[in-house]
Formats: structure tokens, C-alpha cells, sequence
């Protein structure tokens, strides 16, 4: 089975997003959208896609139960079946599953505490 392939996005803590985002805009040149990240748009030949780079409230209770200030989002091929084989692997596999017009995320605990963000992108993208 195919399991990761691609980074999804770099997801990070800080004290004030908004200022933060800024100055990643003006002096860096990241194209920082209104929901307060940047998108990289990337394709190959078999595939197109973005990552997406984002800060997030210093207090978010996003990146729970890790206490760690950043959180590395996967591009999955098939989230459930990875979910299952990382299950039987014994990884800490949490249990809940979004699933929305943004596609289909998962999180595993990885062995230091890190909550890792897994994602099967919506069919077409």
C-alpha cells in the first residue's frame, strides 16, 4: 500500500498569527491568504496538489494531545486503509476521522508525543 505522498502542509504556534503571517508576506514574499496562511501550488506528472504553510493561535487546542508548537500534515493516497495498518502496526492512532469538502484527515501520535496530521485529499485534486 502506498502511504505517504507528499507534505500537506507545515502547521506551527505563535504568539500573534496575524503579525507573524505579515511579515512572512512583506519580507519573505508569501502570497498569505485571508484565512492566514499561504498555499504552494506544485504539479508533476502524474499528479498536482499544494502545501500549505500556516500559523496558528500560540493557545490552539488544534495540535492536542501533543504539547509540541508545530504539527506536519501528510497527503495520503487512502487514509482509512492507512489508519487500519498503522492501528495493527500498534501506533497511537486516534480515533476520530474528518471528513468534509476538504477532503478526509486522520492524526497518529508519533513516537516523541508529535500529533501528525494525515490527508486524502478530495477525489480530483
Amino acid at each position: 500500500m502506498k502511504r505517504v505522498t507528499g507534505i500537506g502542509g507545515i502547521f506551527f504556534k505563535s504568539r500573534d498569527p496575524k503579525a507573524l503571517a505579515e511579515w512572512y508576506r512583506q519580507h519573505l514574499g508569501l502570497d498569505v491568504n485571508d484565512w492566514g496562511g499561504a498555499a504552494f501550488r506544485w504539479a508533476d506528472d502524474s499528479a498536482s496538489g499544494m502545501t500549505l504553510w500556516t500559523p496558528f493561535k500560540e493557545d490552539t487546542g488544534y495540535f492536542a494531545p501533543s504539547d509540541a508548537p508545530f504539527m506536519v500534515n501528510f497527503r495520503v493516497a487512502d487514509l482509512h486503509g492507512l489508519l487500519a495498518a498503522l492501528r495493527a502496526e500498534g501506533c497511537d492512532v486516534q480515533d476520530k476521522v474528518d471528513e468534509s469538502e476538504y477532503g478526509k484527515f486522520g492524526w497518529v501520535i508519533d513516537p516523541e508525543g508529535r500529533k501528525v496530521e494525515l490527508w486524502e485529499p478530495p477525489a480530483g485534486s
